[in-house]
């Protein structure tokens, strides 16, 4: 029988057992973890509040938040996004209050995936964190911003970890083989660099899966055998094309679908929709995308295109991913192609603006309901002109108040729908109607 290093007793995986112990020893995060950078140093002198840390899968997160409790000496809880809730942290809070009461120690609470808990989930988490009873620190694979509460990020400092290099996973690898205590040195097995950097590029910048590859072959080789890409190559199984290559992650992937439909370039749209969803992706992320886009990159150019979207999405979800990835090929190409204007985009923005800077602005008394109206100091009254009794539907008055009068917002363009909108403007501000912008 071949003799291997593991048995079935083995209390945890290779990538947990060679979880680092200092912080000298996490690879690829120097920027955030080196003499003089602040989260090295928080963690160094033991005094580190609240944090969220983001970054791409196998990175570090978990052994970062691992060691902010070795060195800031407090209890570590782990509570998991995906099958942990409310109820959970409440026995965890309570644990937590009586340590500190009793102890005088503190809890850090390390909540893994932290993007997958809902809003009142996160928001269940601020009062805790606000009076100190818990140190969180969140991991996640999403954008903060688009992840995690605004109340929660006020409370946290947030640091992103890098993907890791080729030269990274290789000499974590080459760590593991190494070392005999925690690791795989007991068993010898040999590995030249070429097969190592393989096993790095297979495994996407991801050091848990290409040390779970390593695991999985050591249980079946013999002391002192040769690694060999095929029996790696089978420990992997299928390859998922990951997004964290090198500089490239879902945002980034999503960033180039967005800027590809903006410049109207289909090819290159089909390609960062089939890049994601090669990767994992769900469709409807890209959905979502589109139905953005088409209000924003597109609008009233072609007012089809929101409709083209939601279409999609409802065939989707109808049909499921197989058939259903059609529609929202459809719909991007679609969007890609159609013609472009920003201008409701930044007409909104500017109405938005204008109603922040007068709040207290009355309602124009002909425009009140005729209750109201009625109630109305007098010499504010002006009566209200019904535009279908007029030809052509329209009749000059006054719809902002006055304080606004004249200011515009919508400036169509001359591209698409919108230039037919353009006349339509221009005709009734000939027939004393909202002005038309220079």
């Amino acid at each position: 029988m071949s003799a291997t290093l593991f048995s079935a007793s083995a209390p945890e995986p290779l990538a947990a057992r060679m979880r680092p112990e200092r912080l000298e020893d996490v690879v690829g995060q120097q920027h955030l973890l080196a003499p003089g950078r602040p989260l090295g140093d928080a963690i160094r002198i033991g005094s580190i509040g609240s944090v969220i840390l983001t970054g791409p899968s196998g990175t570090g997160k978990t052994t970062i938040a691992s060691l902010i409790g070795r060195y800031t000496q407090q209890t570590v809880v782990v509570l998991n996004a995906v099958t942990d809730g409310i109820p959970r942290l409440r026995e965890i809070v309570a644990e937590a209050e009586k340590r500190r009461s009793f102890e005088g120690r503190r809890t850090l609470v390390v909540i893994d995936e932290i993007h997958r808990w809902a809003k009142s989930q996160q928001d269940a988490l601020l009062p805790h964190v606000e009076n100190g009873v818990i140190t969180l620190c969140g991991a996640t694979t999403e954008v903060p911003g688009f992840a995690v509460v605004g109340a929660l990020l006020s409370r946290s400092r947030v640091y992103a970890l890098r993907p890791l290099t080729i030269d990274d996973v290789v000499s974590v690898c080459a760590r593991a083989l190494a070392d005999e205590p925690r690791g795989l040195g007991a068993q010898r097995l040999q590995a030249d660099t070429d097969t190592l950097r393989w096993l790095a590029e297979q495994s996407d910048g991801d050091a848990r899966r290409a040390l779970g590859a390593l695991e999985a072959v050591a249980q079946v080789l013999p002391v002192g055998a040769a690694l060999t890409r095929d029996a790696l190559a089978d420990a992997l199984g299928t390859r998922v094309v990951s997004y964290d290559r090198v500089d490239v992650d879902r945002n980034a992937v999503l960033s180039a679908f967005h800027k590809s439909l903006r410049g109207s370039d289909p090819h290159a749209v089909l390609y960062w929709l089939a890049r994601g969803l090669q990767a994992g992706e769900d469709p409807q992320i890209f959905l979502r995308r589109l139905a953005a886009m088409a209000t924003e990159d597109i609008g009233l150019a072609d007012p089809l295109a929101v409709g083209m979207v939601m279409t999609a999405w409802d065939t989707f979800r109808r049909l499921g991913p197989a058939e259903g990835e059609r529609a929202v090929a459809q719909a991007a190409v679609y969007c890609a192609v159609a013609p472009k204007s920003n201008r409701l985009f930044l007409a909104w923005a500017a109405a938005r603006a204008a109603a922040a800077g007068s709040p207290s602005v009355p309602v124009p008394a002909h425009l009140l309901n005729s209750e109201m109206h009625l109630r109305a100091d007098p010499d504010r009254r002006v009566p209200y002109e019904y535009p279908h009794e007029h030809p052509g539907a329209f009749v000059a008055q006054p719809y902002q108040p006055p304080e606004l009068q004249g200011q515009t917002y919508y400036h169509p363009s001359a591209v698409g729908e919108e230039k037919q909108i353009a006349k339509r403007l221009a005709w009734w501000a000939e027939r004393g109607g909202p002005p038309v912008a220079e």
